[in-house]
């Protein structure tokens, strides 16, 4: 071990694992865990600490002695640089492996639980090309890289159109080519950046709030309709009216072309006016039959394909045999509700979030569903007592919340009505884990399944069958 500029070194570090949030795992000669972020499990390495904590270290592999053989060749040019598939270098099988044991360590180290005989972890038939949602953004000082910094050439040409650098607001990484979305994805992208700066439609700077090109967003379904979404800064209608007509002349496929003028200091536009330039405001996704109205604004599972093997492994935990009441708990645009309606005898589906209540009322109308019930407010507060007896008390309570888990309040009103059947849909088997210790007292995990959503990434999903205890 030597010091270099104040950071540790620690050398011949063999990696062991692979943890949380896509990092690998090595051990410093004290014991102390490493966590490493360019590396695969089998790499023999040595390391330079970027923090130092009281019970573990993180760092990056500066010297590569032996390569593990989980090891592939990444697919992608911008690996490494850009932070969105920090997996690719590994082989897909060992991804699995690594992700079905997070998913088991959680649930036993965190919630200390006892788990049946787990089944197989879910891959997903597509690797690449899986997502049908990307949003890119625009930038007039794009993310340089060493050999142009090194270069002796003067660059003039900083527009970028990619992805944040990670850790870096105001940084974007020029993307030549991403395998995360099908055609004609790249040759929209490719196409709207090239066009812009030709006709001099300028690229927004974060720092400074100018310019006009802010945001893309390009949507796909399974059906073949395709939404993209323009967002300016700076409202110029002729530039405006010159870049859309282009895309819409271009490309005749896109069947929902739109824009928003964003003049806020951030991207989002939950609180902006979606304004349709050609086509439809919406685009459909088709599942079993189901149609699923999308607009600019809808959440959607963004592995489609795959999103329909959760919601069946969903549906056959539940066991429905169409007499069950069944509440869906942060139901979304209501998919899952509607996936399991005519299994059931009536669902009734509660979300915070006003826009995707009113797409699930929609979405309950086009597919002629009248055994579904939606309502909106913050779950601790809308799932209460009055609104049981209103309702009813379920059989069976399915439950999809985001990462952080369900509100202990939430989790208190389930025990209270004690429902014969629980299924948890989680995206953080961390959070998934805690929230089903406070239930163990009450409930035994039956089943349990690990779905992979997200290919070359850490993240993966886990659906949890829950019964009563027998007194």
């Amino acid at each position: 071990m030597r010091r270099k500029n104040k950071r540790l070194v620690f050398e011949n570090v063999e990696v062991v694992d692979a943890g949380a949030k896509g990092k690998t795992v090595g051990k410093a000669p004290d014991g102390r865990v490493i966590f490493l972020t360019n590396t695969v499990p089998g790499d023999v390495v040595d390391v330079q600490t970027t923090k130092k904590r009281k019970a573990y270290f993180e760092g990056i592999a500066t010297t590569f002695h032996t390569l593990s053989d989980k090891r592939v060749e990444p697919v992608c040019e911008h690996f490494g640089v850009c932070g969105g598939c920090k997996w690719q270098h590994m082989g897909y099988e060992h991804q699995l492996f690594y992700k079905q044991k997070e998913v088991e360590n959680n649930l036993v180290r965190i919630g200390h639980l006892e788990l049946p005989k787990v089944s197989p972890i879910l891959g997903s038939k597509k690797q690449y090309f899986y997502r049908n949602k990307m949003e890119f953004s625009f930038s007039d000082s794009r993310w340089l890289t060493l050999d142009e910094i090194n270069s002796d050439k003067e660059i003039t040409n900083k527009n970028a159109l990619g992805f944040h650098i990670p850790g870096m607001w105001d940084k974007i990484l020029d993307i030549k080519k991403c395998h995360l979305q099908e055609d004609p994805s790249n040759a929209i992208r490719l196409e709207t950046k090239d066009f812009s700066i030709k006709n001099g439609i300028t690229f927004f700077n974060p720092r400074n709030q100018i310019g006009q090109l802010r945001t893309l967003m390009i949507r796909t379904t399974s059906i073949g309709e395709i939404m993209v979404l323009v967002q300016f800064y700076e409202n110029d209608e002729a530039k405006r009216i010159l870049l859309l007509e282009h895309l819409r002349t271009l490309f005749p496929e896109i069947t929902s072309l739109l824009y928003v003028i964003n003049q806020k200091q951030n991207d989002t536009i939950y609180d902006q006016e979606v304004k349709c330039y050609a086509g439809k405001d919406h685009i459909f996704e088709e599942m079993e039959g189901l149609r699923f109205k999308i607009n600019a604004k809808s959440f959607y599972q963004t592995n489609s394909e795959q999103a329909y093997e959760l919601y069946k492994i969903t549906r056959d935990f539940a066991e429905l045999t169409g007499e069950e009441l069944v509440y869906d708990l942060y139901t979304g645009t209501g998919t899952i509700a509607q996936f399991v309606s005519k299994k059931a005898k009536k669902v009734v589906g509660i979300e915070a979030v006003p826009e995707a209540i009113n797409d699930a009322k929609a979405n309950a109308v086009l597919n002629k569903i009248d055994n579904v019930e939606f309502f909106v407010g913050d779950m601790k507060n809308v799932f209460n007592e009055y609104f049981i007896d209103t309702n009813g008390v379920p059989d069976v309570v399915i439950t999809d919340p985001p990462r952080d888990g369900m509100h202990k309040d939430v989790v208190n009103q389930i025990l209270n009505i004690a429902p014969e059947k629980i299924v948890y849909v989680s995206c953080n088997s961390a959070t998934q884990a805690r929230d089903l210790a406070l239930m163990n007292h009450m409930y035994s995990i039956e089943k349990c399944q690990a779905v992979d959503m997200f290919p070359q990434t850490h993240h993966v999903e886990n659906v949890v069958l829950l019964k009563k205890r027998k007194s």
